[in-house]
């Protein structure tokens, strides 16, 4: 049987974590001691971490089947708790399954039972449907942004699912929205409630930026060029206004990804991917990025156009200002543009695109993404790919950038320079016992 770890010092150091974050402090007391808990806390403040080390200290070494069940409205957000976890180094096993992805690669996942099943509404109450795997051990249930499930139309599948759980103990239910609707099939019992929303994100300062004419992408990219090249994304209502918006920076060699619902799931994989090692340095997205996503840290967001409802706009702005960093929320607004009161309201600082002090041209990014066809199941780590790429691709240590391994593939960061270098030398090399083949994404 693999070691486990339960130690949260110990757990905290691989995450390279001094401390948690007063949320995270009580959430963790609250979730050992109760068994319904609401966990509210602005997007950005480590809540996955939060309800994470006090379910993992308390899952049963010896049992050999699923115990946690994490219900979560997106594949990105599934596959970003997964990471969290394994990142964690518990020893237990983890899987993610959702909408979009291989049964196969389900089937093969769930021959031996992980002890944290993460997973989206209709994936998992098919695998419940179907018998994949024994309900009887699932002691916690947590339903991670459930508003989100619920606003999405994936209200049925989480009633059949918790109705499906007999043996729930213990139900966590996190959001970053206040006065949120809480379905009655969820069975809380005088929930305790954490609740830090009121710290909202007072770093965050809020521009209105006027566009002299209707089309404001002329208006985008001089906001762009003041900005200079920081990571930021642009929130879009629409994937028409995306292409529009897309094409537009592509004309003007503006580096950058897209992001939205009707992509493709590899596509909006590997947009985040190049957006996390810095190959794009801006991502055009739908409000499906306003929250979670794994992203790095980012300076700035910019609503092209105006989110419908306040917590939209919320959402989006979580983005950056996360854990008491500054960032900027810009907003474009064209001149006979209606703007909604919870905008207004904030009296944000205005200003005529004319104004806008140029700070740079958006530079073009320094890094490259390559693709690697091995991964975990072939026993391959970052420190094997960095020895290949460091000593027989001849690249210097600030020549090789971010390096992320996925199951069954990798994408390493490198020089832009270095790239067409790297394929020549390595396709084909050998990574552990398996030849790999390396090709730029």
């Amino acid at each position: 049987m693999t070691k486990t770890i339960k130690n949260q010092k110990n757990i905290l150091d691989k995450l390279n974590i001094g401390k948690l974050n007063p949320m995270q402090e009580e959430a963790h007391l609250a979730i050992r001691s109760c068994s319904d808990v609401i966990l509210l806390s602005p997007t950005g403040t480590g809540k996955t971490l939060a309800f994470l080390l006090p379910i993992i200290e308390e899952l049963n070494a010896a049992c050999d089947e699923v115990q946690v069940l994490i219900i979560v409205p997106s594949r990105e957000l599934a596959i970003q708790i997964e990471q969290v976890t394994r990142e964690m180094g518990t020893g237990y096993k983890t899987n993610a399954v959702y909408g979009g992805r291989a049964g196969s690669k389900d089937k093969i996942d769930l021959k031996h039972r992980p002890a944290i099943l993460i997973g989206t509404p209709g994936r998992i109450a098919d695998h419940l449907r179907r018998e994949t795997f024994s309900a009887e051990h699932i002691r916690v249930l947590v339903l991670d942004e459930f508003d989100k499930s619920l606003e999405i139309g994936f209200e049925t599948e989480m009633s059949e699912i918790a109705a499906l759980l007999p043996k729930v103990q213990k139900r966590v239910l996190t959001s970053a929205t206040q006065d949120v609707r809480i379905p009655k099939f969820v069975g809380l019992k005088n929930p305790t409630i954490v609740d830090y929303l009121h710290e909202g994100t007072p770093q965050l300062k809020v521009k209105s930026i006027l566009s002299p004419s209707k089309d404001k992408r002329e208006t985008l990219v001089e906001v762009l060029a003041h900005i200079g090249n920081q990571p930021g994304i642009i929130f879009c209502n629409f994937k028409d206004t995306i292409q529009q918006v897309s094409d537009f920076l592509t004309e003007r060699k503006i580096s950058h990804g897209c992001f939205y619902g009707g992509m493709e799931q590899i596509d909006r994989e590997r947009a985040l991917i190049k957006f996390r090692n810095g190959t794009h340095q801006l991502i055009v997205a739908t409000d499906l990025a306003a929250r979670g996503i794994d992203v790095p840290e980012i300076k700035f967001i910019i609503h092209y156009e105006l989110p419908h409802r306040n917590h939209e706009f919320i959402h989006r702005n979580g983005r950056t200002a996360r854990m008491h960093n500054e960032g900027t929320a810009y907003i474009l607004q064209s001149e006979h543009e209606n703007i909604p009161d919870f905008i207004q309201d904030l009296n944000p600082d205005r200003f005529k695109s004319s104004e806008l002090k140029r700070a740079s041209v958006t530079a073009v990014p320094r890094w490259r993404t390559l693709y690697i066809s091995g991964g975990r199941k072939d026993k391959i780590s970052k420190g094997d790919i960095a020895g290949l790429f460091l000593k027989q691709g001849q690249l210097g240590n600030d020549q090789l950038g971010t390096i992320e391994i996925k199951q069954d593939c990798a994408f390493v960061a490198v020089e832009k320079s270095k790239a067409s270098q790297i394929i020549q030398l390595l396709n084909n090399s050998k990574l552990k016992k398996k030849k790999v083949r390396i090709s730029l994404v």
